[in-house]
């Protein structure tokens, strides 16, 4: 594999991590823009253009867009989060340059007025859709209390309210202000031909006006609460928790990565023995969520009623033992190659490593070899993980429950 990289004269970073030997290539534009970058009166508007993308251009019509992606064969989909919006593709190599002008078309949506009000129907029905589930609607009121009037609260759908309000104006401004060529970086993975990538990229994209995108990132607050919602619908207690964690431009992500897995992973973590394996808690994970300038480790817990207390204590004394024992050797040993396995899995497919190598360049302008992540991960010593869960007080948790009834 090789890593190359380009720049148009317009400010478009082109990166690629080329693979003679793939049998598929994937390609990605990645926005730097998601919810973070909203206000409260446009709430949800990244995730609504993300939609309007795929409604036609002034070269394709919808269904030529959609047709276009599916002659080729293509694997295509996009999405949004606090903090990028991306659009990709994978395909057989004899079709890089029909996947990459697809793509690149749609960047430059249309963005007509009878596309806005059919499509602003279907972003209030996945509100609707969301909101039955129990899981998304601790997640997103647990950012919101946790990170108060940070960017990081804003929620990536939106409310009603925003949505319903929302004009077709508002989301083209939008667009003209953070869709900049300065702002994306187009990502290609696999068996990709470079060279030709930045010709074709250069046909595309060249005419994209290129202006300042900026992001703020103020620190985020160090708030701590306890918060509960009583759904009578409910049978069932959906308990989320939320503390501190290492930013994605810190090196202790490594470690950050290895304490979630010991301690929250689906399968053989600590809370998964102490919780799901008793019969105390259907559902009980950590995951660590790496930001831009921020970071989080957040717990979700699902269990009975009448387990609920019992349920939030054992998080809570997982929690506090693993910072004053840390890990053992094996526990150590089995979230490492747990990691490691799964990130090589993942990255025998160009489709699979595309998010990452395009990660790493949003947040970091680096470019890092799959075996050397992993080595990476590999080399992280006891004492370091122990560190980044004391330094960063995983035991220190905002709280947020959602059930038939109180219980806190």
């Amino acid at each position: 594999m090789e890593f190359k990289k380009a720049v148009l004269d317009n400010g478009l970073t082109l990166i690629a991590e080329t693979h003679p030997v793939a049998a598929s290539l994937a390609i990605g534009f990645f926005v730097r823009t998601g919810s973070r970058d909203e206000s409260p009166e446009i709430a949800g508007v990244s995730h609504f253009l993300e939609h309007m993308v795929f409604k036609g251009t002034l070269r394709r019509t919808a269904f030529q867009v959609l047709y276009d992606f599916d002659r080729i064969g293509a694997e295509y989909n996009a999405f949004t989060s606090e903090e990028n919006t991306v659009f990709f593709g994978a395909c057989l190599p004899e079709f890089q340059q029909r996947l990459l002008d697809v793509l690149a078309d749609i960047l430059r949506p249309s963005l007509r007025q009878e596309d806005f009000d059919v499509e602003k129907k279907v972003i209030l029905e996945e509100i609707a859709v969301y909101q039955d589930q129990p899981k998304f609607r601790v997640y997103e009121k647990l950012m919101q209390e946790h990170f108060a009037d940070h960017p990081l609260g804003h929620s990536i759908l939106g409310a009603n309210e925003s949505i319903s309000a929302l004009t077709r104006g508002q989301m083209q401004d939008y667009f003209d202000r953070r869709y900049s060529p300065s702002n994306v970086t187009l990502v290609g993975v696999g068996k990709l031909d470079f060279d030709a990538f930045v010709d074709q990229a250069r046909q595309a994209c060249s005419s994209w006006r290129n202006f300042e995108a900026a992001r703020e990132t103020p620190p985020a607050p160090r708030r701590r609460g306890r918060w509960m919602i009583v759904d009578p619908k409910l049978t069932r207690f959906h308990i989320g928790m939320i503390a501190d964690a290492p930013t994605s431009q810190e090196e202790a992500r490594y470690a950050a990565e290895l304490a979630a897995a010991i301690l929250g992973d689906d399968t053989g973590s600590r809370l998964f023995y102490a919780l799901v394996d008793t019969a105390i808690a259907d559902d009980a994970s950590l995951v660590y969520d790496s930001l831009d300038e921020a970071g989080a480790f957040l717990t979700f817990l699902s269990c009975d009623p009448a387990q609920a207390r019992q349920a939030i204590d054992i998080a809570m004394q997982e929690f506090r033992r693993f910072q004053q024992d840390g890990p053992t050797d094996e526990e150590l040993t089995a979230a490492k190659n747990k990691i490691a396995s799964s990130a090589t899995v993942k990255g025998e497919l160009p489709m699979g490593r595309l998010r990452e190598v395009g990660s790493e360049w949003v947040y970091r302008r680096e470019y890092t070899p799959l075996a050397q992540q992993i080595r990476a991960l590999l080399d992280v010593p006891k004492q370091q993980v122990i560190e980044v869960v004391r330094r960063h007080d995983v035991a220190s948790v905002s709280l947020l429950v959602l059930g038939p009834s109180e219980v806190l």
